[in-house]
């Protein structure tokens, strides 16, 4: 009886939100800005459905003996599970990135960034709604603070729209509807890891996205170009793994191992990571100087990470407690 209540108690601690948690869910996201690093020589061969098609056949690769060694979870699967893997793998993977896509080559570009900055706000809704997420106190506050680093990462002082004409048209549409399909995605995948290890899921996302991508990618017809002589195809190759397993699979098996143990709301906010790493390279690699806006916009976000990342400690001891008393 006392070794079920702590498996039980194990589980449900599982499922208690941990600071450590949500910093893998930063770090996750944080690698998400390595990505352009290889992605910058593949362009130049492949497409971007090309790229991202074979990356997915890598990560499949990759992620099937952890599938096949998981499969018992898959005959917990119900038809509103199957809906949620459907719209991480195809709504936040593909069709998100093919309306942002979209959006940048038609409407105004600062408009339609800022309008993708929006994307917490979705998440935050969804998992008041469909998660039943109640928010901690100085959450706005901090959404708020977040959201103006955000701002000054990506404009400085400058306002980034020239008229209020900018953001009613068709790219600003698609823009929004991106930032709901990922914000989306963040709280269908914590609704997942509610039934499924998050192996499971991350395996399931990449596997269930190929037919899609395979779809688009053939409509495209775009030819292959990968000739060049035996030196630019083994780099292609070289360029395509490492962006396949750094910024593709192992970014996704850490934000899936703390989306595990993250409310959806605070983890929506943890992914702002993501442009920080994009500053940082940006600076160290191509050299771009960082503007004291830049820099006020850093502070701002890690500022609200670390003050959300304390609320979800003191959210976390009292279940732990609770749950202590009941094994004793």
């Amino acid at each position: 009886m006392v070794m079920g209540k702590t498996i039980a108690a194990g589980e449900e601690a599982r499922k208690t939100p941990l600071r450590g948690g949500f910093w893998l869910v930063v770090l996750g996201a944080a690698l998400w800005g390595v990505d352009p690093l290889f992605r910058i020589l593949l362009l130049k061969s492949l497409t971007s459905s090309q790229i991202v098609l074979l990356e997915h056949v890598v990560l499949f690769l990759a992620a099937a003996p952890v599938l096949w060694r998981r499969r018992a979870e898959l005959k917990r699967i119900r038809l509103r599970h199957a809906g949620a893997l459907l719209f991480v793998s195809w709504g936040g993977s593909a069709v998100a990135t093919i309306l942002f896509t979209q959006a940048l080559s038609s409407g105004d570009l600062n408009a339609v960034i800022l309008l993708q900055k929006l994307q917490p706000l979705f998440a935050i809704g969804l998992a008041a709604v469909i998660l039943k997420e109640r928010l901690p106190r100085y959450f706005l506050p901090l959404l708020l603070l977040a959201l103006a680093g955000t701002y000054l990462l990506t404009f400085g002082w400058s306002m980034p729209f020239g008229h209020a004409g900018s953001f009613v048209t068709a790219g600003s549409a698609l823009a929004l509807g991106a930032a709901a399909l990922w914000g989306g995605s963040t709280v269908m995948g914590r609704y997942l890891l509610g039934t499924m290890q998050y192996e499971t899921v991350t395996s399931l996302r990449f596997m269930l996205a190929l037919p899609l991508l395979l779809v688009i990618t053939l409509s495209q017809g775009a030819p292959w170009q990968l000739n060049g002589g035996l030196g630019t195809s083994a780099l292609i190759s070289l360029n395509l793994l490492l962006q396949a397993l750094l910024p593709g699979l192992l970014s996704m098996l850490l934000y899936y191992r703390g989306l595990s143990t993250t409310k959806a709301s605070f983890a929506t906010l943890a992914e702002l990571s993501f442009p920080m790493t994009s500053l940082v390279l940006n600076w160290a690699v191509y050299g771009q100087l960082v503007t004291w806006a830049q820099l006020l916009g850093f502070v701002l976000i890690w500022t609200a990470l670390f003050a959300i990342s304390a609320q979800q400690k003191e959210q976390a001891e009292p279940a732990a407690q609770v749950e202590l008393r009941k094994i004793s």
